[in-house]
């Protein structure tokens, strides 16, 4: 990594360059003027060539969607080389590979596209050129998304998950600094060893901890009592936190149905049957308090592990976690007892997510599928 100076100084010849008119942002804006001098040519290879290149993988999401005028609503509108041409100098910092994977807004994200996704990022950075990835995507399910590639990315060079709370019609989009940001992490030695990342609004979240918090705020991302891992500010990575641990599996040729299912006062456990008798792989439940659930739904909980269903407990509260304090019918210590298996901190999506790469890999073993989620 180049110091500061190195890159200030890169920045002053940058800028003489483009007076002279000739340079390009990477292959995604104006081509070179046809009687751009040989010397300038040169001036411009030479520079980029210095530079670090990061792919920028887009799939979608708020940062590239436009207000339909006949609509009034927000609607996916740009590819990847429009989302960039708001973020000019982003060339200043390093060459970029621009890969559309799709362009949908993040409600109608999948496994399955979390999977081929993953293998597409895998790819890119396969190639030794490239520093690491940055990937455009919605923030209503980033959390997942992101948590589904630190799982099953084989690369340990660095991924970092960008969106955006408004639209690219909004009076101040946030998406083109969250890019640059983004593009700034991947450079950064600063940011080594984090794994795949949540970074908007300048706040970077480790993938496995992070949620989304508000509904509407740019400020919506944050890792709860574990923190964040740094901060970007002045175009330079502020290293708060270490990654403690990181686990990896791979992706399965099938993914296995897993229903996630919250509890809440007066449930009676009907909808863990139903879901028993149509024959989900996992079942993953939302319980109150530490991970607590109401008798009735104990007794279809055991119906669920009888027909050999993997159930998981997490709790539907913020932070904290499942523990197994209370020994009534429903409660933790009770719940554990008769083989559902504690989610950790985990939130209910995520623990979705773990369970369906890990049903696979443990082939009907429940000691070793507790294991895992012990990590």
């Amino acid at each position: 990594m180049k110091s500061i100076n190195d890159i200030g100084r890169s920045i002053v010849f940058l800028s003489a360059v483009l007076l002279a008119g000739s340079l390009t942002s990477c292959g995604i804006g104006d081509e070179r003027p046809k009687d751009a001098t040989d010397f300038t040519k040169k001036a411009n290879k030479a520079l980029l060539a210095e530079l670090p290149t990061v792919a920028i993988v887009t799939t979608g999401g708020t940062i590239a969607e436009k207000v339909d005028p006949k609509t009034g609503g927000a609607v996916p509108a740009l590819s990847g080389k429009k989302l960039l041409k708001a973020v000019p100098d982003i060339a200043k910092v390093a060459n970029i590979k621009v890969v559309n994977y799709s362009n949908i807004d993040s409600s109608q994200m999948t496994p399955k596209l979390w999977a081929g996704l993953s293998r597409v990022v895998d790819k890119q950075l396969e190639d030794p050129l490239i520093k690491g990835a940055v990937i455009t995507h919605g923030t209503d399910t980033m959390a997942e998304g992101a948590y589904f590639l630190d799982l099953t990315l084989k690369s340990n060079k660095p991924v970092v998950f960008v969106g955006a709370m408004r639209d690219a019609s909004d009076l101040s989009p946030d998406g083109p600094a969250n890019i640059f940001n983004g593009v700034i992490q991947v450079c950064s030695d600063e940011a080594r060893d984090w794994g795949v990342t949540v970074t908007l609004n300048q706040y970077i979240n480790s993938a496995r901890d992070v949620r989304k918090t508000n509904s509407t705020n740019v400020q919506t991302f944050n890792s709860g009592p574990k923190g964040y891992l740094g901060y970007i500010a002045m175009g330079e990575v502020l290293r708060f936190n270490d990654r403690l641990d990181r686990q990896r599996l791979p992706i399965p040729k099938d993914l296995p149905k897993v229903i996630l299912l919250e509890t809440f006062a007066g449930d009676d456990g009907s909808l863990i049957r139903y879901v028993a008798d149509q024959g989900a792989g996992g079942i993953v439940i939302e319980g109150v308090g530490a991970g607590n659930v109401d008798a009735k739904v104990y007794k279809a909980v055991k119906y669920a592990l009888s027909k050999g269903i993997a159930v998981v407990i997490t709790t539907r509260v913020y932070h904290g976690g499942f523990f197994p304090i209370y020994g009534d019918q429903g409660g933790g210590e009770t719940l554990e007892k008769a083989g559902v298996i504690p989610g950790g901190d985990l939130t209910g999506p995520k623990a979705v997510i773990f369970l369906m790469l890990a049903l696979p890999q443990v082939k009907g073993n429940h000691a070793r599928l507790t294991e895992y989620f012990k990590y």
